[in-house]
């Protein structure tokens, strides 16, 4: 049987998941206790967004037991954890891992980073030892059902990130960027971000300019660019082949009377401008110039993703009824594999004392049958073993596919003393 215990952006405030997260070095000490001391197998999810824990074995501790044992570790009151923590079990815990990893129990439904955290999280329990059978077996479904997902939906496709969005526009334009020059105005939290995507292309030159020459020279260190002078802007607008712009100005920055003083030493050069600064940091009116290939500001990127959104909603219905389906078919495989070899043992058992008695009756009855008599009672008998079977078989096959506790499994072990 799988339990989860969990706690996430829904159900607990950033406070309460801040003091939840586990630091990665921490982690295994933490899985190896919890197997030493519960003898079940575990796997830690921890992010920003939510730490969850998953437990499989055939007798759970309880639900008081865990949470005071998160506690204990995260040097938490229990008390104070209040209604945070959510429980999970059986084909219910096996649905949430496949939602969770899908991207459709994220902030951002669709997000992809959580599929490859899930998977983080499960090679490091493997790697500490505290993964069995029936973890491996979910973990491992948990990724084939992503890959369908993401083969059969569109859940996962469009960026949804200003900076993202906005170095994408730069693909639309742009064959290639070795041999670009990039001028960063400015760069605030969202310029630095936009700046890391930009970096992936791999621009010829970067260039940095700050009002601080301290905050330039840093933000071109960190991106193996060139701090250039504020004073010097003009000398960056001329060279630039791509500007992006993320100041916290109060006017523009980029004036049309600026962008026409330099552009006349451009060589008729084009360029594209993002302009991520809230206010503006160019006038829009700079989009005229013939220069111009384009300029982007923060309402048009985000208007973008509102429309990658509502594409990612509309999907969300088929991904659901995928998870369903492979809810259904991990639950059913699983219960063959965990409830089958004690059936085999127990058809294998009946099979051998019906084989027992069906010869003392017809030796009893030696002389009196022929061969089609014979085979009547034979036929009688194999329908009776399978009639009585059949009760018990089904119950038992409909527990372990529900992953209730094993009580009727173990009773037929007892009841017909079967070796599995």
């Amino acid at each position: 049987m799988i339990r989860l215990v969990g706690a996430n952006f829904r159900t607990a405030p950033l406070e309460l998941r801040e003091r939840l997260a586990w630091p990665a070095a921490a982690v295994p000490d933490f899985l190896a206790r919890c197997q030493m001391d519960l003898g079940s197998e575990i796997v830690l999810l921890s992010t920003c967004n939510r730490t969850e824990i998953y437990f499989a074995s055939s007798e759970l501790p309880s639900v008081d037991d865990l949470i005071r044992r998160i506690a204990n570790d995260r040097q938490l009151d229990p008390s104070a954890l209040g209604d945070g923590f959510y429980i999970r079990d059986a084909a219910n815990a096996v649905h949430h891992l496949f939602r969770v990893a899908a991207g459709l129990d994220s902030l951002v439904v669709g997000e992809s980073q959580i599929a490859g955290q899930a998977q983080t999280a499960y090679e490091l329990a493997v790697r500490t030892g505290t993964v069995g059978p029936t973890l491996h077996a979910a973990f491992q479904h948990t990724r084939q059902v992503v890959k369908r997902i993401r083969a059969e939906t569109r859940l996962a496709e469009g960026k949804v990130s200003v900076a993202s969005l906005a170095i994408d526009h730069l693909r639309q334009v742009f064959d290639r960027f070795d041999s670009k020059i990039v001028l960063v105005m400015g760069p605030g939290k969202m310029g630095a971000v936009a700046l890391r995507h930009l970096q992936t292309l791999g621009p010829g030159t970067i260039l940095v300019a700050n009002r601080s020459p301290e905050k330039a020279l840093a933000m071109a260190s960190a991106c193996n660019g060139q701090a250039l002078p504020w004073e010097r802007l003009d000398d960056g607008l001329r060279q630039a082949h791509i500007v992006l712009s993320a100041t916290g100005a109060s006017e523009p920055i980029l004036t049309c009377a600026r962008f026409d003083a330099v552009r006349r030493s451009r060589g008729g050069r084009h360029v594209v401008i993002l302009d991520l600064a809230v206010p503006r940091d160019v006038e829009p009116a700079v989009a005229e110039f013939e220069e111009v290939d384009l300029l982007v500001n923060v309402d048009d990127l985000q208007q973008l993703r509102a429309d990658v959104l509502r594409e990612r909603a509309r999907q969300v219905p088929a991904a659901e009824a995928i998870v369903a389906h492979e809810v259904d078919r991990f639950m059913r495989d699983w219960s063959r594999r965990w409830a089958g070899p004690a059936i085999a043992a127990l058809h294998a058992e009946c099979d051998t004392l019906r084989h027992e008695v069906e010869s003392q009756c017809l030796a009893r009855l030696n002389g009196k049958l022929d061969e089609a008599d014979k085979q009547v009672v034979a036929g009688a008998l194999r329908l009776l073993q399978n009639k009585l079977l059949h009760a018990p078989i089904s119950a038992v096959q409909d527990e372990a596919q529900s992953g209730k506790e094993r009580g009727l499994f173990d009773a037929l072990i007892k009841l017909f003393r079967l070796k599995t």
